[in-house]
């Protein structure tokens, strides 16, 4: 099986951390490769940033079209996915769709925890698309500066750890998502300091789409997420126009 992971931000080193706990979690007989979008932000935190990386994404995904047999979308909130599950005949699994199926299997709330006060509205949102806001017993999040992007769990540490035990002990959370792909790996230090389940979402969108792709379900050749019709276009990459056309 091969598995592409799209980091959908510009920040390579942020894909460096994906990358590691894809490997960590990806089945020896899956094929990993990754790509990181070739233009945008360092990192998605508004929902502006998350419609260009959404389309970063599909032009990174369009230029490796018949590479891979799954296609992970590699930032919390999922920018793009509806559209890029259209534009695919493969399994597209975002980290928040399946950071919070892994969080729902594991128990009945769950709370995010997240690197930036500004991301929390639009988080609330993606929640809510999911139709799961009934079992967010909350969203918490570092309220500090970010020095390096790269550097965040390093840098701040005891204080995620601080709003992982809080959401737990004041917000009724029987799960923790460690959210966005600045924290990928971050779950795994985190178990047995946290008194519940701590899910990441590169590992579980890793796992949740080799899943898929082992059980070929077959293509949408109808419904909502048939691929677009054709049409005229203009300005579109030639590989995004050619998936198209």
């Amino acid at each position: 099986m091969r598995l592409l992971v799209i980091n959908p931000n510009i920040s390579t080193s942020v894909t460096a951390l994906i990358e590691a706990e894809a490997r960590r979690a990806a089945s020896p007989e899956t094929a990993l490769s990754f790509a990181t979008a070739q233009f945008g932000v360092a990192y998605i935190e508004t929902r502006f940033e998350a419609l260009t990386g959404g389309y970063a994404t599909a032009c990174a995904a369009a230029e490796r079209a018949g590479e891979f047999d799954g296609l992970v979308v590699a930032a919390f909130g999922d920018p793009g996915l509806g559209g890029i599950k259209e534009l695919f005949d493969v399994p597209v699994v975002g980290m928040t769709e399946a950071a919070l199926s892994s969080a729902c299997l594991l128990g009945n709330r769950f709370s995010i925890i997240a690197i930036s006060h500004r991301i929390q509205a639009w988080y609330r949102e993606c929640v809510a698309a999911n139709g799961l806001s009934s079992r967010l017993a909350s969203i918490r999040s570092l309220t500090s500066p970010l020095r390096d992007i790269a550097t965040v769990q390093e840098d701040h540490a005891a204080r995620l750890i601080e709003l992982s035990q809080m959401a737990v002990e004041r917000d009724g959370a029987d799960v923790i998502i460690v959210a966005g792909a600045p924290l990928a790996g971050l779950a795994r230090q985190l178990r047995g300091q946290i008194s519940v389940p701590v899910v990441d979402g590169v590992s579980s969108a890793v796992k949740h789409c080799e899943s898929l792709m082992a059980l070929q379900p077959g293509t949408a050749t109808g419904g909502s997420f048939q691929r677009p019709p054709r049409k005229d276009n203009a300005g579109l990459p030639p590989a995004l126009r050619a998936l198209l056309e």
